[in-house]
């Protein structure tokens, strides 16, 4: 995978955008859990109240406040609160007050907080000595109540705030000892209670307070939903970009990298492996790269966030997520070691299914005509279920792993609830604060079923990573050369073969050996030979499909090995052994060989390879489309259309691979006569079972075991050569041999 790497760095800008917009949608996710608590405990649970110190304290309030704090507490308070009159702005806020002298809370930080602490400790002790007075009394007042301060009676601790005043200052020293040795939440817990008191006792409308944060809070949330929407939407648009982009460069390169391979290359690669590659690999490597920059990212953010969120709400619950990430951790490392092995092989399996399916579709006419389907259906049936019991396996293993995770999340939920409620008991949490702190365990917990995720892809992405990367790496066996020589204008077209021995790669022995001949421009040069004597082989040198082993083959003298494998084969007209036909129509395939071939050109190619005649009988003449492979016309017709293709290039030398084999004696006949005018300046080699097709060629080639038996004119051969007069006693009647 890390080979393909280079293929993203066009997009290295898109991705930083896409880290810091991930970055942004973690953030904005991670303080959803921490407004949804502030709207239980705030909101609900304080009526809104934020602040726990009163921004605003009435004077008999701060009276009450000054016997339980001590001397630092005390001038805290002072410093932090200033005297003023009642203004018009704190009559809105408090419109059942009376006006007079109040204390306001300071803007500064420092004072602000200082004042803060010390009105925290305060409440507490004053609580704590109205507590144990509620209890010589006979009654029960519960400091973590948030409705404490509506069981206090304001008007009759102001009452007795005189008698308060007078009293000595050890009456509070026990009350003001046991605030300050109090854990700081509740204390400050506490002073919100009371808080509320104070502002009742100013006339604050408590529920519009209570209304306007909740709808506030409410609003914050929305927006901060909307945001990590909108952060995630684009995300996933650019991260679709990415991977497409990415794709579609691997695969124009493929593409180009198989273009360029030797007919070696394609014997240790097959077609069906090379289009596997070409699609489903590289859409496995595209599915990874989005996958990638959704999640690998999010992922560890949103993970190690949720930690740090969650600690800040309670540290001692912090063993549950422990206990639940090293449980997922040990079933993500088993299901790793599980299905990795398989995903080795599903891809080699695909490749297996494509063979299958491709040699029975291009087949199927043998098929049928030998009565083979339920054979070919017994091997699709094997290919196919070979493929879908690893595929099931696989699958089986990775959907184990959903429930799994479902019941470790509910059994994290479980088990903050239940130990989460005891410290709420203990006035050590809040509500909350337990439900953010299940919000966060859950979205831990989704971090890591994330990277589960991408623990199951990269194995199988990777696989094909690299059987991509080895498609890239394979340097063709047949290269330009670094310094390349050009052809002298006008090319004349004389082929010479110089000593020349070919072994095909990996083989032992030699197919063709020590081949000496010339193709003069002008003269039609024609092989035959028995099936596998290597003629089909020998035009194949001429095209550097392959590279001799021995020897040279030139091209008016010069080395083809010399020249681009581009200027080589533009000297070339070559019509292959099979007729092949691309899908469009009749006009666009015989263009293939010159794309600026005018209708003119391509008619008289047409008529030249006798092909006129059927192409003028379609409704549509030229424009008649042809279907892939070139399945709706006959054989006949495909090598007709082949030889026009090869005559509009008008190249100096002309390759007929045993072209003439599908066309009856009277087109055989009649394409030689035409193509004697057409190519009269060219140098014709011609690759024949039949001795009639080269009986008038210049020189004929006699091929046995890739060696040459005998090499002159039909007459010539007949007489010197017993391999060459043996074949043409099999096909010619006595009067023709004479």
């Amino acid at each position: 995978m890390k080979k393909l790497a280079k293929y993203l760095k066009p997009y290295t800008g898109w991705i930083l955008i896409c880290m810091v917009l991930l970055f942004a949608q973690a953030i904005c996710e991670l303080n959803l859990p921490n407004l949804m608590s502030d709207i239980v405990n705030v909101g609900l649970q304080q009526g809104g109240i934020e602040e726990s110190a009163p921004r605003v304290l009435s004077a008999k309030g701060m009276q009450l406040l000054t016997p339980f704090v001590d001397e630092t507490d005390r001038t805290a308070l002072n410093d932090g609160y200033t005297t003023e009159n009642f203004s018009d702005k704190l009559q809105e806020e408090f419109p059942d007050a009376v006006p007079g002298e109040v204390y306001v809370l300071s803007e500064e930080k420092e004072k602000r907080e200082a004042a803060e602490e010390a009105y925290s400790h305060a409440s507490a002790a004053m609580l704590r000595f109205f507590q144990s007075i509620a209890q010589q009394n006979g009654e029960e007042l519960n400091l973590s109540d948030s409705d404490a301060s509506a069981s206090m009676d304001f008007d009759a601790i102001y009452e007795m705030l005189p008698t308060i005043l007078q009293m000595p200052e050890q009456a509070f020293s026990e009350a003001i000892d046991s605030s300050a040795d109090m854990d700081p939440s509740l204390s400050s817990q506490i002073g919100i209670v009371l808080t509320k008191g104070f502002y009742e006792e100013l006339g604050a409308d408590m529920e519009a307070m209570q209304n306007n944060y909740i709808i506030r809070t409410g609003i914050l949330m929305i927006g901060v939903t909307l945001l990590s929407a909108v952060a995630a939407v684009l995300i996933g648009l650019l991260a679709a970009r990415i991977a497409a982009g990415g794709a579609r460069t691997l695969r124009r390169d493929l593409f180009s990298t198989v273009e360029g391979f030797s007919s070696a290359e394609f014997d240790r690669f097959s077609t069906a492996s090379l289009i596997t590659r070409t699609t489903n690999d590289v859409t496995q490597v595209q599915t990874l790269v989005v996958m990638a920059i959704r999640m690998v990212c999010y992922a560890p953010i949103i993970g190690i966030g949720g930690i740090i969120m969650a600690l800040g709400k309670s540290v001692s619950l912090s063993w549950i997520i422990a206990l639940a990430v090293i449980v997922l951790l040990c079933t993500i490392m088993i299901i790793f070691a599980i299905a990795m092995p398989k995903f080795k092989i599903v891809q080699k399996l695909v490749d297996r299914l494509n063979l299958v399916t491709r040699e029975n579709l291009s087949g199927m006419m043998v098929v049928r005509a030998f009565g083979n389907q339920k054979r070919e259906e017994e091997r699709f049936e094997k290919a196919n279920r070979d493929l879908t019991q690893t595929n099931l396996f696989i699958n089986r293993v990775i959907v184990f792993m959903m429930p799994f995770m479902t019941f470790v999340m509910n059994a994290v939920t479980l088990l903050i609830v239940w130990f989460g409620s005891k410290q709420i008991e203990a006035s050590s949490m809040q509500v909350g604060d337990m439900m953010a702190y299940m919000q966060y365990a859950m979205q831990i917990i989704m971090a890591f079923l994330m990277i589960a995720v991408m623990f199951i892809m990269v194995p199988r992405a990777s696989v094909a990573g690299d059987r991509i990367a080895e498609v890239l790496e394979t340097k063709p066996s047949i290269r330009d050369p670094e310094s390349p020589v050009s052809l002298t204008a006008p090319v004349r077209g004389e082929v010479a073969f110089h000593d020349v021995s070919f072994r095909y790669p990996n083989a032992e022995e030699n197919v063709l050996e020590h081949l000496s001949f010339t193709a003069k421009p002008g003269e039609t040069t024609a092989f035959i030979g028995s099936t596998g004597a290597g003629k089909s082989t020998l035009v194949q040198l001429i095209l550097r499909f392959y590279d001799v082993t021995d020897g040279s083959i030139t091209l008016d003298g010069v080395d083809i090995r010399e020249l681009t494998q581009k200027e080589l084969r533009a000297q070339i007209g070559f019509v292959p052994q099979k007729g092949l036909l691309f899908s469009g129509d009749i006009a666009s395939n015989i263009r293939y060989g010159n794309d600026l071939a005018t209708d003119e050109e391509v008619r008289r190619a047409a008529q030249t390879a006798q092909a006129l005649e059927f192409i003028d009988a379609f409704p549509k003449g030229m424009e008649t489309g042809i279907a892939q492979g070139g399945t709706n016309v006959s054989g006949g017709q495909k090598q007709r259309l082949s030889i026009a293709r090869a005559l509009a290039k008008k190249a100096p030398v002309y390759i007929f691979d045993d072209s003439f084999s599908a066309l009856d004696f009277k087109t055989d006949a009649a394409l030689r006569r035409a193509l004697a005018k057409d190519t009269a300046g060219a140098a014709v080699l011609i690759v024949a079972q039949r001795v009639s097709t080269i009986m008038h060629a210049q020189q004929i080639v006699v091929l046995d075991q890739g060696k040459i038996m005998g090499v002159g004119t039909h007459k010539e051969l007949l007489k010197t050569c017993p391999t060459y007069r043996e074949i043409a006693e099999s096909q010619l009647s006595e009067e023709e041999l004479q």
